[in-house]
């Protein structure tokens, strides 16, 4: 029985690692050698991706429920609202109205469905050359690209920066061999 159990330990770990191979942003892709507003865009929302998936890696159930007070959300709180964060980007680039639609996600499908939503938002940034055509669309309301720069893509950001703090709180902090600066991850 206790082998039985050791088993299953090691096949679920091992399935979250396999999951976690297929996933955007483990490392930055290499930067686009030209310079437009969209590969900057771009660039702005992989590096959101990145410290997104470092943030959020090996999360254990005290880390999601951990708050810093009563008044602050939870490290899951937080990972939904970047969740969604990252629709928003992404239905700008879309040209995609905002729908206001609750989701009830795991964690790990809140991790995968936010680093495809910001992969899928980069690759179409990449090819954009002029972003005054993209809006943020709330009902009637249109607001310019510029918007999610300063909005939702630094929001993530600032969120992600959250999440890291709430991590070496809980005592998991993330993995020290991340270099943000390089977009790399030392073997």
């Amino acid at each position: 029985m206790k082998n039985l159990i050791i088993l299953l330990i090691l096949l679920s770990v091992s399935s979250i690692s396999a999951q976690d191979s297929k996933l955007p942003f483990y490392e930055l892709p290499e930067h686009p050698q030209k310079y437009t507003a969209g590969t900057v865009a771009a660039r702005q929302v992989e590096a959101l991706g990145f410290r997104f998936y470092h943030a959020t890696e090996n999360l254990s159930v005290a880390d999601l429920k951990y708050k810093p007070n009563e008044e602050a959300r939870t490290t899951l709180e937080t990972i939904q609202h970047i969740y969604d964060l990252s629709k928003i980007v992404l239905n700008a680039t879309l040209y995609s109205p905002n729908k206001n639609e609750e989701v009830n996600l795991s964690y790990l499908d809140l991790r995968e469905q936010t680093l495809s939503n910001l992969k899928k938002a980069s690759e179409v940034l990449r090819e954009t050359e002029d972003l005054s055509t993209m809006f943020i669309i709330f009902g009637d309301n249109k607001i310019p690209f510029w918007n999610a720069i300063n909005g939702p893509i630094s929001d993530a950001i600032w969120h992600c920066g959250q999440i890291s703090s709430n991590r070496r709180s809980s005592e998991n902090p993330i993995n020290p061999k991340v270099n943000h600066f390089m977009g790399t991850v030392r073997k």
